[in-house]
C-alpha cells in the first residue's frame, strides 16, 4: 500500500507529470487535484492572476482512501431516525440526469409495490392495498431507476415510499446511514480543494501563532497536509516528507492523529538553516499543545489566570502554561539525525604530501591538477583521516569538523558511531543498553536477514581483556549457550568464537559468529557498489 503526493504550480505542471508518469507508471495515477490557496489571486502574470496550485496523486492499486468527515451541514441532513435509532436521509430512486429515460434504460422501467400500513417495499403485490409505483418523471414521461432489478432486490430493506405533494403519485426513496456497521459515512473528494483552510494565509497565520518571529515563505496550511493524511492513510501508517520546509506535515499529521487518536508516525528530510530555527521547535510547541496565539500555548478551555507584571513565562519543557485549562498536548519521541555534508568530509580530510610532491603537483596543468584530485589525491593522501581504525578504541568519544555556517566556520562536534552502525547493517533494535560510565554499550535486534544480532561497543581503555571477558559472561555471549546468530564486537578480543562438548554431553560442535565492527563499518561506510 502506498501512495504519493506532489505539489507544484503552472510552469513545472506538464513536466512533473511526465517524470511522474514515467517513474510510476501512467496507470498508477489517481488524480490532479486543483487547490485553491490564494482566492485574491497572485499578480504573477499580466492577465490572469493565479490563484491555485496543483498537487497530483499516483497511488498503488491497494491505494487506501478514507475520504473527508461530513461537515456539521451535511451531518445536518441526516435528521431522520431508524427504528434501531440510527440516522439516516433519503436519496430518489428515480434516475436523474442524462440517461434517464424508459427508452434508453428498458431494464430499469419496473413497478415497486408500497405497503403504506407496514410502511415495506417489495417487487411483487404482497396485498391488496399495496400501491405500484413506477419510474415517471413529474411531466408523466416514462423515466427510469437508479437501479436494476437485482439491485433494488438486494436493497429492498433500505427502499421507502412517500405521497408527493399536489400530485397522483408516489416517489420512491432509499435510505442512506449516517453510520454503518459503527463507520460513520464520508464524503468522496472532489478533484478542486476550495475553502479557508487551504490558504496559504492560514500557512501564515498557524506558523506565526507558534513563532511570532518566523518569517519562513510561503509556508502550506496544516489543514490541508491533515486533509491529505486523513484521506489518504490508515491510522497507524508512516509518513515521508523529503521536502519538509518548515514542518507542516508533521503539523497535520497531529491534527489527524489528535482528531481520531491515530498513531501515525513521520520521516522528514530537510537541508535548510531554518531545521533547527524553524522545524524543529515548530514540532515541539506542537506536540505540546494544539492551540497557540502569540507564540505562547493556549488552554482548550478559558483560563482562569493571566500572566502577571513580573511573572515568568510558561515553560513547555516543564509542561507549564496558562490557566488551568488543558492544553491537549500529546505524548511524541522524535529523533533528528544529522548527515555528513559534503563541506564536512572537505573538513576533515588531512593530506599527507611532502613539499617536493607539492611543488611537483603545481607545476602540472590545471585539467592535470584535477584528474590528479578525483584520481589520487582523496583516494590515496587522505585515506583514514575521514575515520580510522583508532577512534573505534573510543568510540564514544569520535568528533568531526561540522560545518556551521555558509562561509564554511566549523566546530568539532561527538558523532554517533553506534546509531550509524545500527543503520550501515540494516539493524531492527530491539533494545539498547547504554552504560557509558561503565565503558559499554550493547545493542540486540535483527539483520534483514532475520538473524538476532549483539552489537557491543566499549572503550578498549576502560574495558581490557579481562574485563570484557567477564562482561561477555554476563551477556551470555559464548558459543555454548549464545542466543544471538552474530556478534559484532570493537577492538581486539579473545572471545572463543568455537565450543565442543565432551562426549558425555554429546560431543556437539557450536559456532558462534563473531564479527569485527571496524572493518564492517568502514566497508560499508565507504562502499562505492551501485553509486
Amino acid at each position: 500500500m502506498g501512495a504519493i503526493w506532489v505539489s507544484i504550480d503552472n510552469r513545472e505542471h506538464s513536466n512533473l507529470r511526465n517524470l511522474l508518469d514515467t517513474t510510476f507508471g501512467a496507470e498508477a495515477f489517481v488524480s490532479d487535484i486543483t487547490v485553491v490557496n490564494n482566492w485574491k489571486g497572485r499578480q504573477d502574470k499580466a492577465h490572469i492572476a493565479t490563484a491555485h496550485e496543483n498537487v497530483f496523486l499516483y497511488a498503488k492499486d491497494d491505494f487506501y482512501s478514507n475520504g473527508f468527515p461530513l461537515s456539521e451541514d451535511k451531518i445536518a441532513d441526516y435528521s431522520l431516525s431508524a427504528s434501531d435509532g440510527l440516522k439516516y436521509t433519503l436519496r430518489d430512486l428515480r434516475k436523474r440526469g442524462g440517461a434517464d429515460t424508459r427508452e434508453v434504460r428498458p431494464n430499469m422501467f419496473f413497478p415497486v409495490y408500497w405497503n403504506p400500513d407496514k410502511r415495506s417495499a417489495s417487487l411483487k403485490r404482497q396485498e391488496t392495498t399495496d400501491v405500484e409505483i413506477l419510474p415517471y418523471k413529474s411531466d408523466g414521461t416514462e423515466g427510469c431507476w437508479r437501479w436494476g432489478f437485482d439491485t433494488v432486490q438486494k436493497n429492498i430493506h433500505i427502499i421507502e415510499a412517500n405521497p408527493v405533494q399536489g400530485a397522483e403519485r408516489w416517489n420512491c426513496s432509499y435510505r442512506i446511514y449516517l453510520e454503518n456497521d459503527g463507520i460513520t459515512r464520508t464524503s468522496k473528494p472532489k478533484s478542486t480543494w476550495i475553502g479557508s483552510r487551504y490558504s496559504s494565509d492560514k500557512g501564515v497565520k498557524e506558523l506565526r501563532a507558534l513563532m511570532p518571529e518566523s518569517n519562513f515563505a510561503s509556508p502550506k496550511s496544516p489543514l490541508f497536509l491533515s486533509d491529505i493524511i486523513t484521506h489518504s492513510t490508515c491510522d497507524d501508517e508512516l509518513i515521508l516528507d523529503f521536502y519538509a520546509g518548515s514542518g507542516t506535515t508533521a503539523h497535520g499529521l497531529f491534527l489527524s492523529n489528535r482528531e481520531d487518536a491515530g498513531q501515525r508516525k513521520y520521516i522528514l528530510v530537510e537541508q535548510g538553516d531554518y531545521f533547527d530555527t524553524v522545524l524543529k521547535p515548530r514540532i515541539q510547541k506542537v506536540v505540546y499543545s494544539a492551540n497557540w496565539k502569540d507564540g505562547k500555548p493556549c488552554a482548550s478551555s478559558r483560563p482562569s489566570a493571566q500572566k502577571g507584571e513580573g511573572q515568568e513565562a510558561p515553560s513547555p519543557l516543564r509542561g507549564e502554561g496558562w490557566g488551568e485549562g488543558k492544553f491537549n498536548g500529546i505524548s511524541h519521541a522524535f529523533k533528528v539525525l544529522k548527515l555528513e555534508s559534503y563541506e564536512d568530509t572537505l573538513n576533515n580530510l588531512q593530506l599527507r604530501r611532502t613539499k617536493p610532491q607539492q611543488d611537483l603537483l603545481d607545476s602540472l596543468m590545471q585539467s592535470a591538477q584535477e584528474d590528479y584530485l578525483l584520481r589520487y589525491l582523496l583516494d590515496i593522501e587522505s585515506r583514514g583521516s575521514l575515520l580510522s581504525v583508532e577512534q573505534f578504541n573510543k568510540p564514544f568519544d569520535c568528533k568531526l569538523k561540522v560545518t556551521v555556517d555558509s562561509a564554511g566556520a566549523y566546530q568539532e562536534r561527538t558523532i554517533d558511531l553506534v546509531e550509524t552502525f545500527n543503520y550501515l547493517i540494516g539493524l531492527r533494535v530491539k533494545h539498547i543498553d547504554m552504560q557509558l560510565g561503565k565503558g559499554f554499550v550493547a545493542v540486540t535486534g535483527w539483520l534483514p536477514t532475520g538473524e538476532k544480532t549483539l552489537v557491543l561497543w566499549r572503550d578498549v581503555e576502560q574495558v581490557d581483556y579481562e574485563a570484557l571477558n567477564r562482561l561477555c559472561d554476563k551477556l551470555a555471549i559464548n558459543p555454548a549457550d549464545s542466543e544471538f546468530a552474530i556478534v559484532y564486537i570493537n577492538g581486539d578480543h579473545n572471545i572463543p568464537a568455537v565450543f565442543t562438548s565432551t562426549e558425555a554431553e554429546g560431543g556437539i560442535t557450536k559456532t558462534l559468529k563473531i564479527r569485527q565492527i571496524e572493518p564492517e563499518f568502514l566497508s560499508r561506510m565507504f562502499a562505492v557498489d551501485g553509486v
